[in-house]
């Protein structure tokens, strides 16, 4: 039952792209279209790649928190 929601969704993404004529984004990662059922991503591959960034700390999102004894603060991040 599950499954028929989700496929309703996507229906109605896909056919909301098609109505105002907007091009679907592209991949954060690869940059291809973004398909309706991994959204944003065009492929599990990417969402899997863009999971291990996540798992891995290449991304992070910056607190103010002062980190716990026995943790190392990450390095600022100088690409700003």
């Amino acid at each position: 039952m599950g499954e028929v929601h989700k496929l309703d969704r996507r229906d109605r993404e896909n056919k909301a792209d098609e109505e105002t004529g907007r091009k679907a984004a592209p991949c954060p990662i690869c940059g291809k279209p973004s398909a309706a059922k991994t959204r944003p991503f065009c492929s599990t591959r990417c969402a899997n790649i863009d999971l291990g960034r996540w798992l891995g700390g290449t991304y992070r999102v910056e607190t103010d928190e002062v980190p716990e004894d026995g943790e190392t603060p990450p390095p600022p991040d100088r690409t700003r």
